[in-house]
């Protein structure tokens, strides 16, 4: 299994060799490895991670709900009314979307071994959802699983849709929360019970025209 820093030379080599796809878009399709560095390229903004784990935590779907300085994509992609669908913390701990997060675990303090303990972010009505009154929001991240192997806890994160540059980071940060509170919570029952690899896997992981000198940069550093 790779690592992020396997995942960030790929990336070069790909620059290297002028392998694009359509719009100058460097990508590396199908992308699988364990998350074990904050960021790919561009380090983490913090004071903006921490609005954002504040508005995701508040469950508000409303963008003006931000707390701080609304980054220009999430009014872009809202709807005419301001709302969008990738509220992180609404999709996994909503009464309206099923209570995911205790629902996954409970799954695994009921069976350990189970591979029932998931939590899903895409619903099959976002080919309509994501256009509804204007807006432009379709869910990147898929779902989550988390498995207990050889007493480890994993993260297991499926993406539909990732920038390397900005979304990497963001999301995994949000992710990175999420599973040290199931570790806490799963501890309880498990006192032995360790954290294992957090794992991402990406079936478009891409990095724009307009970020290529932050891959320059780490190949002329």
């Amino acid at each position: 299994m790779k690592y992020t820093l396997d995942i960030r030379k790929d990336f070069c080599k790909l620059l290297l060799n002028n392998i694009f796809i359509e719009n100058n878009t460097i990508e590396i399709i199908n992308a699988s490895f364990i998350s074990n560095e904050a960021y790919i390229f561009g380090k983490p903004n913090e004071a903006y991670l921490k609005c954002e784990l504040e508005w995701y935590m508040s469950q508000s779907r409303r963008v003006s709900d931000m707390p701080g300085d609304i980054p220009l994509i999430w009014k872009q992609i809202a709807s005419n009314g301001g709302y969008i669908n990738s509220n992180y913390g609404w999709c996994i701990f909503n009464d309206e979307n099923y209570n995911q997060f205790d629902n996954a675990i409970k799954t695994l303090i009921n069976d350990k071994t189970s591979r029932q303990s998931s939590m899903i972010y895409i619903r099959p009505q976002m080919h309509k959802d994501a256009f509804n009154d204007g807006m432009r929001d379709f869910i990147c991240t898929y779902a989550i699983q988390l498995l207990i192997r050889d007493n480890k806890l994993h993260y297991i994160v499926y993406m539909r849709s990732n920038d390397a540059v900005f979304g990497y980071k963001n999301d995994r940060y949000w992710h990175n929360i999420v599973f040290e509170m199931a570790f806490k919570k799963l501890k309880l029952k498990y006192k032995t019970l360790s954290r294992g690899h957090l794992y991402w896997n990406a079936a478009s992981l891409h990095i724009y025209a307009r970020h290529y000198y932050l891959v320059y940069n780490y190949i002329n550093k």
